[in-house]
């Protein structure tokens, strides 16, 4: 399964659980909607750390694949570009 499922799957079930153990209490749906978010935010900085670190990772060589094929296409057409400045300029052009 995918790092940022695992984390994000996570994150959904801590707000969860947490929503869960505040839902017997008397006060307003907002509020233990609020406490719930801030809570589990709070939880999976501590709990969730591996599975934050793996998506981390992955989302770095992600970023790394992209710049990696992007200087290969800026390279290619650079390739394209030099070539074509060594032609002679079609009859009749007035180049």
């Amino acid at each position: 399964m995918s790092p940022t499922i695992k984390y994000t799957l996570g994150r959904i079930g801590l707000f969860v659980v947490v929503l869960a153990a505040l839902w017997p209490l008397e006060i307003d749906i907002f509020i233990k909607l609020m406490i719930a978010l801030l809570a589990s935010a709070g939880f999976s900085y501590f709990l969730l750390r591996g599975w934050r670190d793996q998506m981390a990772n992955q989302m770095s060589a992600a970023a790394e694949r992209r710049k990696a094929e992007k200087e290969r296409l800026r390279a290619a057409l650079a390739g394209e570009d030099a070539a074509s400045e060594g032609r002679k300029p079609p009859a009749g052009s007035s180049e």
